[in-house]
C-alpha cells in the first residue's frame, strides 16, 4: 500500500528539483520576453503563474508551464502588428477562454494518439536543440537569447562561427567547466546523491558566482562582463515596483487581429501542451497518467491570470519539466515551489540574481539535453526494428531542423504511414463485464496492436480498481506497438503493485519487432501478483 506523504515532507521532498527549475526557469523567461518584443518582466510574470496557479490546478506530477519558445514568433509578430503590449493581452486573455473550452470538450485526448518513438523522438530534438544552443552561451558568447530553440534561423554559417570563435571568453569557459564538473560528481558520487536538500545546480550556480567574483576582486581578465550575466530588472523605488505590471487594455476586445491572435495561440499552445504532458508521463518515474482535460483548463486559467497582470501567454515546456524530472521531482509541490521562488527572489534579490553567470545555466542545461537525447535511447529504438526507429529518427531532425509542431507532424504522419502499410483491421478485443461489477477482467488482444489502440487500452487500464484480477491475452498476438507494450508492462509492475491488483499475462513475446512474426520468440512467464 502507498504510505501518506505529510504536506511539509512533499515540500521538503521537492524543495531540490523545485530549486533546479527555478534556476533553469529564470533566464528563459527573461530571454522568452525579450525575443517576443514584451517587457522584460513579463516572462517571469508568465513563469510564477505558471508555478502557482497551474501548478495548483493541473495534476500532473513533473510538468512545469511558463512562456514558450514555441509561442515566440507568434507574439512577436502580434505586438508588432497591435504596436501595444497592453493590447496584446487581450489575445491572451483570449487565448484562455477558448482553453477553457477546449477542456471542457475533453479535447485533451488527442494526446492518446502520439506514439511513443514520436514522442520519444521530440523529447530527443528538443535535448540536441538545448546542448546546441547552450554551447555558445558556455564559452561566452551570448549574443542569442536564452530561450531560443531555432537552429537555422540565426545563420549557421562561416560568419557565425567565425564571430563566436572570437568572442569566446576564457573565464566563461573556466565556469562552464567548473559547473559541468561539480554536476558529474552530484550525478555519479554516491555521497553527494544522497544530499538531497542540496542540489548539484544549486552547488554549481554559487560556485560559478563566486569564481566570478574572485576573477573580479583579483582584478584578472578572466572576469566576466555583466553583459554575460543573468540581466533581472532592478526595482529601486514605489513606482519602480508598480511599474512591474501592465494591465491590459480592454478596448483590444474590438480589433479582430486581437481576436486572431487569441485564436493562434490557443490552437498552438494547447497542441504543445498535450504533446509535453504525453512526453513528460514518460518522464515520470512511477509513471502517472495526466488528466489531460483538465491540464487544459489548467492551461486556459493559467494564460488568464497571466494577461490579467502583464505576462505572457504560456504552455507547459520540455525543457522546464525535464529538468525538474531529472532532479527527482515527485510531485507538483514541485513547480509550485518554483513559482514561489521565482515571486520572492525578483521582489526581494534581483541583485544577487543579476550575479549569475550565464555560462553556468548553460552547463545545467547541456547536461539536461544529454539526458534527453543520450545515445542509449538512440539504441533502443534501432533494435526495436525500422518501423519504430525511422519515425524516431525522422521527428528528431524534423525537430531540429525545423520546429517542433512541424518535426512532430513529420513524424506522426511517417508513424502513421507504416502502420497503415502494417494492418488496419480491428487490433484488440475486450471481453469483460461492467468493470464495478466484474470480479475478473479479461482483455484479449488481436493479431495487431497498434499505438492508434492506445487510447482505448489505457482508459481500461485506468479504470480498473484496486483489488482487482485482470488477465491480458496475447497469444493470439503477432505484433503489438512499443508504447502499447510499455503501458502494460507499467501497468502490471508498478500501478498493479501498488494497488493489490493480481495481474496474469499471457503469451507476451520478448520481442516484437516491426510487424514480422517471430517464431523464436519465448513466452513471457506469467505475471501473477499475491493478494
Amino acid at each position: 500500500m502507498k504510505k501518506t506523504k505529510t504536506f511539509f515532507g512533499d515540500i521538503r521532498e521537492n524543495f531540490p528539483s523545485g530549486l533546479v527549475v527555478f534556476l533553469v526557469a529564470l533566464p528563459l523567461c527573461l530571454g522568452i520576453a525579450l525575443a517576443s518584443g514584451a517587457p522584460p518582466l513579463s516572462g517571469v510574470i508568465s513563469g510564477i503563474v505558471g508555478g502557482l496557479v497551474i501548478g495548483a490546478i493541473s495534476n500532473s506530477n513533473v510538468s512545469v508551464s511558463g512562456p514558450a519558445a514555441g509561442l515566440t514568433a507568434i507574439v512577436l509578430t502580434a505586438i508588432t502588428d497591435l504596436r501595444a503590449f497592453e493590447l496584446f493581452l487581450c489575445a491572451g486573455i483570449i487565448a484562455g477562454l477558448i482553453q477553457l473550452v477546449l477542456g471542457f470538450i475533453r479535447a485533451g485526448s488527442i494526446s492518446n494518439y502520439f506514439p511513443n518513438n514520436v514522442i520519444e523522438g521530440m523529447l530527443a530534438g528538443i535535448g540536441i536543440i538545448i546542448i546546441l544552443k547552450q554551447i555558445p552561451h558556455a564559452l561566452g558568447f551570448d549574443k542569442d537569447y536564452e530561450g531560443h530553440e531555432s537552429i537555422f534561423d540565426q545563420g549557421l554559417n562561416f560568419n557565425y562561427f567565425t564571430e563566436l570563435l572570437g568572442a569566446i571568453q576564457p573565464g566563461a569557459v573556466l565556469v562552464t567547466l567548473a559547473s559541468v564538473s561539480i554536476l558529474l560528481a552530484w550525478d555519479h558520487v554516491p555521497f553527494l546523491k544522497r544530499m538531497k536538500m542540496l542540489p548539484g545546480a544549486l552547488v554549481a550556480v554559487v560556485a560559478g558566482i563566486l569564481l566570478n567574483e574572485i576573477f573580479k576582486l583579483s582584478g584578472s581578465s578572466l572576469a566576466i562582463g555583466s553583459e554575460h550575466l543573468v540581466p533581472l530588472p532592478v526595482p529601486k523605488t514605489i513606482e519602480d515596483f508598480k511599474n512591474l505590471i501592465t494591465f491590459p487594455d480592454f478596448s483590444g476586445f474590438t480589433n479582430y487581429k486581437v481576436w486572431i491572435a487569441g485564436a493562434t495561440i490557443a490552437v498552438v499552445a494547447s497542441v504543445e501542451t498535450l504533446l509535453c504532458i504525453e512526453a513528460s508521463d514518460k518522464l515520470d518515474t512511477q509513471r502517472r497518467t495526466t488528466d489531460t482535460n483538465l491540464e487544459l483548463k489548467a492551461q486556459g486559467i493559467g494564460n488568464l491570470v497571466s494577461s490579467f497582470i502583464g505576462g505572457l501567454p504560456m504552455t507547459s515546456v520540455v525543457v522546464r519539466s525535464s529538468a525538474n524530472a531529472n532532479a527527482g521531482a515527485t510531485s507538483k509541490a514541485s513547480t509550485m515551489i518554483h513559482g514561489v521562488l521565482l515571486l520572492v527572489c525578483v521582489l526581494t534579490i534581483p541583485f544577487l540574481l543579476n550575479l549569475i553567470p550565464l555560462a553556468t545555466l548553460a552547463a545545467v542545461l547541456i547536461l539536461v539535453g544529454y539526458k534527453l537525447a543520450k545515445p542509449a535511447t538512440f539504441k533502443h529504438f534501432w533494435q526495436l526494428g525500422k518501423f519504430q526507429f525511422i519515425p524516431f529518427v525522422a521527428t528528431v531532425v524534423a525537430i531540429v531542423a525545423t520546429d517542433l509542431l512541424k518535426g512532430v507532424g513529420i513524424g506522426l504522419a511517417i508513424s502513421v504511414f507504416y502502420i497503415l502499410q502494417g494492418n488496419m483491421k480491428r487490433a484488440y478485443y475486450l471481453s469483460r463485464e461492467k468493470l464495478n461489477d466484474a470480479d475478473g477482467i479479461t482483455i484479449k488482444l488481436a493479431e495487431e496492436v497498434s499505438f492508434l489502440n492506445k487510447a482505448a487500452i489505457k482508459k481500461t487500464l485506468k479504470n480498473i480498481k484496486g483489488n482487482s484480477t485482470v488477465i491480458i491475452d496475447a497469444r493470439g498476438t503477432s505484433y503489438i506497438a512499443t508504447d502499447v507494450l510499455e503501458m502494460i508492462q507499467d501497468f502490471a509492475n508498478i500501478r498493479a503493485k501498488e494497488e493489490d491488483i493480481t495481474v496474469e499475462l499471457l503469451g507476451f513475446k520478448t520481442s516484437y519487432r516491426d510487424y514480422e512474426k517471430d517464431e523464436d520468440s519465448h513466452v513471457i512467464i506469467t505475471h501473477k501478483r499475491a493478494m
